[in-house]
């Protein structure tokens, strides 16, 4: 019975996690022009968002569907889920008037794993390994997606922007 009630509740993290893609591009197309005193035509906060709310729901779909020996599997099943979703992220900034490029960043996801997950004796799970910009954990056998680290070149009429970001699962 509680094992059903467990699935339930994944269930509807997922269902929440992709109800929330949508509404996060909606924020990420929200930018006013350079000059008008308000923000930058750049909203790497909305992108960042976005990303988020992709890579959670695609890391959602994976964890603990494959062993720690298939932890490649699991990196390339969830970098092809948020191809399509990094593509409606960066054609929602066209249509805004603006270009974005995103791109895995593969030093980033290494910097965060060595930085973020614990190492030596009495941790609670397994090491991390980042794999193409994405960042896995042993826990128990199971492959668990725990971060996405991306690069954003955002350029309109008036500026160009580039930023970093690194998402985690929630």
């Amino acid at each position: 019975m509680s094992h059903d009630r467990g699935q339930v509740v994944l269930l509807a993290a997922v269902v929440v996690a992709v109800a929330l893609v949508p509404m996060a591009f909606a924020y990420a197309q929200l930018s006013y022009a350079p000059g008008d005193g308000a923000r930058p035509a750049a909203d790497v906060d909305g992108v960042r968002r976005a990303l988020s709310a992709a890579f959670t729901g695609a890391a959602t779909g994976i964890d603990g569907e494959y062993g720690w020996r298939n932890r490649t599997a699991a990196v390339d099943e969830v970098r092809a889920e948020l191809a399509d979703d990094i593509g409606r992220v960066e054609r929602a900034a066209t249509a805004g008037g603006r270009s974005l490029l995103v791109s895995h960043n593969v030093t980033e996801a290494e910097a965060w794993a060595a930085e973020h997950c614990p190492g030596g004796r009495g941790r609670a799970f397994g090491p991390c390994r980042a794999d193409g910009g994405v960042v896995v954990q042993q826990r128990g056998n199971d492959t668990a997606v725990v971060a996405a680290a991306f690069d954003l070149s955002v350029v309109s009429a008036a500026e160009q922007t580039n930023a970093t970001v690194v998402v985690r699962a929630v």
